[in-house]
């Protein structure tokens, strides 16, 4: 590659002196805080247990990128906000990356990285998802007692023509329509699915395979699935009552429901009119859909105010009183929205544009595979900090742009980060905590 010469560049003056700049600093690194996420993945053991389960055709003799290096070169790079694969025309070269990626030369170029994610298949797919999982189950020290797997769908916006995109009337536009499912924080699955499907599409399928899977690990575990309306499926809530499964779903509201939440919509509006106040309320009773063979609990929660009546609806196999079960369980499940949200406004889980399905299938979970090294730092390192609540935004922002001078010998490679870094304190605590143990 032709190396480019840049002139100096002129700036105004500041207390009297010149300032100038170029790009002949030498091996310097806005990156100096992806050892924490070298230091993540190795407790984790997240990219070598993926790049394990890859299969590789190509002739081993004439390899010299890896898989584990060019999966750690992609992941953390997105993880340090370098969105395309075209960013590493540069990128390869930095010495921040190349020894996160454990090489000690220029890492992989775009065109290899491209042909790297072309060879994506359905093993690829079901093998990342399976390290996800099993790095889930390995990293708890003792069986939990409950697990709540929120399930949820959101729109991948496609502007080409790849293979299996359609045009979808809500969102109004040509996308995929990827399923998430997180346990927590956890992700678990980021399933790509064409949009001309129903939301719910292969959900069943999937929870059965996690309660599985789950149940091998810890047989006496507690499994809820919560998800929104456009989960309450009657087949799915059979299966859930016939193996032992908790579920609490929304329900999506109709005339039937609102003649029996009658008494508490008329209650409220009653005193909404006497004090002028917003109403909340609660109620439950029995109800059976046309297709659904049982009546099955719902509950409603009733509100009146200035704009009138707004009841919504849950249905539920759980124990326990109708507004805890609202407000304290199935409320939470908006904080997997922000999780969504980091994956694509953060992590650049929308860059599908890959003109076949598997190859985008593989990016979405290269985004997850980045989200899941940075929700290990916050859950591990950060732990009991400010920045314990902190989105993947704010992590990179924080703790992994940092600039660095790197000096690499033949005996050792050494990071001379900013002494100037505001979260020094944070990334030194940060780094010790994820020393294995």
């Amino acid at each position: 590659m032709t190396d480019c010469t840049f002139s100096s560049l002129e700036f105004p003056v500041c207390r009297k002196r010149r300032v100038e700049a170029d790009f002949s600093g030498g091996d310097i690194t806005s990156n100096g805080g992806v050892l924490l996420l070298r230091q993540a993945d190795r407790l984790s053991g997240l990219t070598a247990s993926v790049a394990r389960r890859l299969s590789d055709a190509r002739q081993r003799g004439k390899v010299e990128h890896r898989f584990a290096a060019m999966l750690r070169q992609r992941v953390f790079a997105l993880a340090l906000g370098y969105e395309d694969v075209n960013d590493h025309a540069e990128l390869r070269h930095d010495l921040a990356l190349q020894t996160a990626a454990e090489r000690d030369r220029a890492l992989a170029s775009p065109s290899t990285l491209s042909r790297f994610e072309n060879a994506a298949d359905r093993d690829w797919a079901w093998s990342v998802h399976e390290a996800l999982v099993e790095g889930f189950i390995g990293s708890h020290s003792e069986a939990p007692e409950e697990l709540i797997l929120d399930f949820d769908a959101t729109d991948d916006p496609v502007h080409g023509r790849q293979e299996g995109r359609f045009f979808h009337g809500y969102y109004d536009r040509y996308c995929f329509l990827p399923l998430y499912v997180f346990c927590g924080e956890r992700l678990l699955v980021s399933y790509l699915r064409p949009s001309k499907i129903d939301g719910a599409r292969h959900a069943w399928a999937i929870l059965a395979l996690l309660v599985k899977r789950l149940r091998q690990a810890w047989p006496g575990v507690r499994i809820v699935f919560r998800g929104d309306s456009g989960f309450c499926r009657y087949k799915m809530l059979s299966w859930c009552e016939r193996h032992g499964v908790g579920y609490i779903t929304g329900l999506a509201k109709n005339a039937r429901l609102n003649d029996l939440a009658a008494p508490w919509m008329e209650t409220a509006a009653q005193g909404f009119a006497g004090t002028g106040l917003k109403q909340r309320l609660f109620g439950e009773f029995t109800y059976a859909a046309g297709t659904w063979t049982a009546e099955r609990r719902v509950i409603a929660r009733i509100e009146h105010g200035p704009k009138g009546a707004n009841p919504r609806y849950i249905v539920t196999n759980l124990e326990g009183g109708a507004q805890d079960l609202y407000e304290k369980l199935y409320c939470q499940r908006g904080d997997m929205e922000n999780r969504i949200k980091e994956q694509q406004l953060d992590l650049f889980a929308d860059r599908t544009s890959c003109h076949k399905w598997w190859p985008n299938q593989f990016r979405l979970l290269l985004s997850s595979l980045a989200y899941t090294l940075i929700e290990t730092i916050r859950r591990l390192g950060l732990a009991g900090t400010g920045m314990a609540r902190a989105q993947c935004g704010t992590i990179r922002l924080k703790l992994l742009k940092i600039g660095a001078v790197i000096v690499r010998n033949t005996r050792r490679v050494r990071f001379h980060l900013s002494g100037a870094c505001p979260d020094k304190a944070l990334f030194m605590l940060v780094a010790a905590r994820l020393v294995p143990g």
